[in-house]
């Protein structure tokens, strides 16, 4: 799931990476027509110097949704959406925020006023120009009632959009709004092609148009996205041409890919970090990096399903889930627990909310004081003659969500709870069951943006369908300290609010906070320029590059 343009930039990526054959021929076969391979040869350090070309080729677990990122609420259409598309602002390697698309802005003494300069160089893909009335399309859009996004809370708060001329504009606040010049971040629809069409039929939503370093070229659904660089990018042509993301929806096999260099880069599950790439081999052709996580996963309750009401019942199964053993049995440490939906590590994270370590027995105290009794002794509780079972569904390909699962479903046997699991393809996950709220429990994985601003999952209006707060969590309080927090400027002061809400949230449990992981990826060796900072690695991605012995590509136009 994704929150938005700029928080995937920064969140762990919920995706694998890409494919091949295995076979040691299929190496110098084209994946695709329009490039050719060759045999990369050694290269002096000397000579390693930045040079255009090549191909990039990356698997993904999920196929995209929809390339526009007003439409799409997915990781899997983030990452192209990330790569096609610019805000006005984003978040550099330290997570600052600086200029995109904008040149510069001022923010008037009030908090209530933003105006935005305009870089003057930015074209289209198309070669039309990036102007005011892009941007002033884009706000009309993510307001305009019609238009289906989980989007829509930041722009809703501006009062009024000024167009003051080609490039410059002012955003104007009815009242402080904290995440406002982040907001901005939100990747820029082209007026000139999508204005006075219905946007939910546009064909931009599977051939996009941006101003981004990357280009659509083609899409063949469960298969492959292709990207091509844009040479006439505003901050200089990116130095690889080609990005490839293909789609395998199951991670052992994306491994196998993997070693048979048929695939660049794939995010490595525990098990592959840790066991089954220590080999000279791997380490003399890949290199792997590991930092916590801007994401965390989660058990949600469907709040509308009569058995998770009770905000015992909630509590008492997070009691009776060893989320410890998850970190260390399915994550071999490379994690850890969290009770909040913040990074433990992080300045908002409050570690004084009130938590509900492992105890089985406890746990059983809890569901009796709630009803949930054995009364017929199959080893069942049971409440009002109904038993206590139920589903819990998760995405396919994702095997540590599903052997989480497994050990949740485990815990919750030996408490008197009947669990089964179901695992569903990513599209159908998402479509059929996440967005139709058809389901009783879900297991799944949360972005951690850098601001702390929560309403649009957590928000009791938030609700409907396609929106994020989809296990429809209300609360009065929360959408009030949510309100506060998000118009409050100082720090110390918001983190007062976010540190109520986070306790609310705790106490209520309308998830069971499972864990922050590390991100693991792991590329090939031949790809120079990555460098590791606070925000991950992925903030560079225009300025990687093959020098040209290396290169294993022949981009054709």
């Amino acid at each position: 799931m994704r929150i938005n343009k700029n928080l995937f930039v920064i969140i762990m990526i919920i995706l694998g990476f890409l494919a091949g054959c295995n076979d040691k021929s299929a190496q110098t076969e084209n994946p695709v027509k329009g490039h050719e391979t060759k045999e990369p040869t050694p290269v002096p350090a000397a000579e390693s110097k930045p040079a255009y070309g090549d191909m990039i080729i990356i698997g993904s677990i999920g196929d995209a949704s929809v390339l526009l990122p007003v439409l799409a609420s997915d990781s899997a259409s983030g990452d192209i959406n990330g790569l096609i598309y610019n805000g006005l602002v984003r978040y550099d390697r330290d997570i600052n925020l600086i200029g995109e698309l904008a040149e510069k802005w001022e923010i008037s003494e009030d908090k209530l006023t933003i105006r935005f300069f305009l870089k003057k160089d930015v074209k289209w893909h198309d070669g039309k120009p990036f102007t005011s009335k892009d941007v002033e399309y884009t706000y009309k859009v993510y307001v305009d009632p019609k238009t289906p996004t989980a989007y829509s809370t930041d722009f809703l708060r501006v009062k009024e959009f000024r167009v003051l001329d080609d490039y410059t504009l002012e955003v104007v606040y009815e009242k402080p709004y904290a995440p406002a010049l982040g907001s901005w971040g939100q990747g820029m629809l082209p007026r000139h092609l999508l204005e006075g069409v219905d946007i939910t039929e546009s064909p931009l939503k599977r051939n996009p148009v941006g101003t981004g370093p990357y280009r659509f070229k083609d899409w063949t659904t469960g298969e492959k996205i292709i990207l091509d660089s844009f040479h006439d990018y505003f901050d200089g042509r990116p130095y690889i041409d080609r990005v490839m993301t293909r789609i395998i929806p199951d991670l052992a096999t994306m491994f196998l890919e993997l070693k048979a260099l048929s695939l660049d880069q794939m995010g490595l599950t525990p098990l592959q970090y840790v066991r089954q790439t220590d080999t000279k081999w791997f380490k003399d052709n890949f290199n792997k990096y590991k930092y916590l996580g801007f994401g965390y996963s989660y058990l949600g309750y469907n709040l509308q399903d009569w058995k998770f009401r009770d905000q015992r019942v909630r509590q008492a199964l997070t009691t009776a889930i060893n989320r410890e053993s998850i970190v260390q049995g399915v994550l071999l440490g490379l994690g850890t627990v969290t009770d909040t939906p913040y990074k433990p590590d992080s300045f908002w994270y409050n570690q004084n909310v009130t938590k509900f370590p492992y105890d089985p027995e406890k746990a059983k105290e809890m569901l009796a004081e709630a009803g949930w009794k054995d009364t017929d002794g199959d080893g069942i509780l049971d409440k009002d003659g109904k038993p206590f079972e139920f589903t819990i569904i998760t995405n396919h390909g994702n095997d540590i969500r599903k052997n989480a699962a497994t050990i949740i479903q485990r815990d919750l046997k030996k408490v008197g709870v009947e669990v089964k699991i179901r695992v569903i393809e990513w599209a159908a996950f998402l479509k059929n069951f996440i967005n139709k709220r058809n389901f009783e429990a879900c297991l799944l994985g949360w972005g951690i943006g850098v601001d702390p601003n929560q309403i649009d999952i957590w928000n009791s209006k938030k609700t409907g369908e396609n929106e994020l707060n989809f296990v429809n969590f209300q609360n009065p309080e929360v959408d009030r300290l949510l309100d506060l927090g998000a118009s409050t400027y100082d720090k110390e002061e918001r983190k007062k609010y976010y540190d109520r809400f986070q306790e609310i949230i705790a106490e209520e449990q309308p998830y069971t906070f499972l864990f922050v992981q590390y991100s693991l990826p792991t590329i090939n060796s031949r790809f120079h320029g990555i460098e590791p900072a606070p925000i991950g690695i992925g903030y560079n991605f225009v300025k990687w590059y093959v020098p040209k012995a290396l290169q294993k590509y022949t981009i054709q136009p």
